[in-house]
């Protein structure tokens, strides 16, 4: 038999690579994968269904799924962090606590992006924070067309960067990247990043995703052995990094529906929360019969 030509989509990663370089071999499946140098550039495109296997934002996939866009999860983690750290403000400013922020403006690159929303459900959750009160300054559209941001967002003028703007005191406080916390006048909010990510873990029991595989709603109908093939190549391909876990003990790359399914269900209870999705959804409503029987 000839095998199912797919076309993908995925970034270069520790448990990809195997994968993407031909190590991971099958005689079901083939996969094309198309230049992907910044994954998230490509995400309006996976919404879009032009590819039939793609990675995608945890966040972006919930609001794909409470549009009924014909994408499906399987519970492979591309990968997770704890995103404590990444609201950050300018020493140059003066102190921007959880306490103070609101009243405050905070730039993030998109409303409904994975890293806000996570951060965004750790103030409101764990520190009492009314998200209203803050001014949100966004820099870009999100993934999913139907998606318009909140009333209590602005859009930051042509040409700047949230970077560009909390560096010059526009801004009091933005979501930033990993290698922005290494500026010497860049500070986290969060007083104690991993003390409060060792009392997040263990209150949530669960990591929080940032990147997922999907495949086409399509492909689970009429190749499921093909779903379970990209499965077990993904999983291949995890074993062939032989990745440590973090010092932490944690496998910020999880595989397999019951290691996932409570990084969904966070994930999702803070995109309902945050009104990122229009309706309430569960577990059930991002996985069926076939994609939880994936361990």
């Amino acid at each position: 038999m000839s095998k199912l030509k797919l076309h993908a989509m995925l970034g270069d990663y520790p448990n990809t690579m195997a994968l993407k370089n031909g190590t991971v071999k099958s005689d079901v499946v083939e996969l094309d994968f198309a230049k992907a140098d910044v994954p998230h550039d490509q995400f309006k495109r996976v919404i879009a269904g032009e590819f039939d296997v793609a990675e995608l934002a945890i966040i972006t996939y919930l609001q794909a799924r409470g549009w009924n866009k014909p994408i499906a999860a399987l519970p492979v983690a591309i990968g997770g962090r704890f995103q404590h750290a990444q609201l950050a403000y300018n020493t140059d400013f003066g102190t921007v606590t959880t306490k103070n922020l609101e009243g405050k403006r905070v730039g993030v690159r998109t409303y409904s992006q994975t890293t806000p929303t996570w951060v965004r459900g750790i103030l409101q959750n764990d520190y009492g924070v009314d998200l209203s009160k803050i001014q949100w300054v966004t820099f870009e559209d999100g993934h999913v067309p139907e998606y318009k941001e909140p009333a209590d967002t602005e859009r930051a003028p042509h040409g700047e960067t949230f970077m560009k703007m909390l560096l010059a005191g526009k801004i009091d406080a933005a979501v930033v990247m990993i290698p922005d916390l290494k500026l010497p006048n860049i500070k986290s909010v969060i007083t104690d990043p991993s003390k409060e990510i060792a009392a997040w873990y263990k209150s949530y029991n669960a990591i929080q995703l940032n990147h997922v595989i999907v495949v086409k709603e399509s492909l689970l109908k009429s190749s499921p052995d093909a779903v379970r093939e990209i499965f077990r190549m993904m999983k291949e391909s995890k074993k062939a990094a032989n990745e440590p876990l973090g010092a932490d003990g944690i496998d910020y790359r999880p595989i397999g529906y019951s290691n996932n399914k409570r990084n969904f269900e966070v994930a999702a209870l803070y995109a309902s929360q945050q009104k990122l999705v229009p309706r309430e959804l569960k577990i059930d409503d991002l996985f069926n019969d076939l994609t939880r029987s994936l361990e």
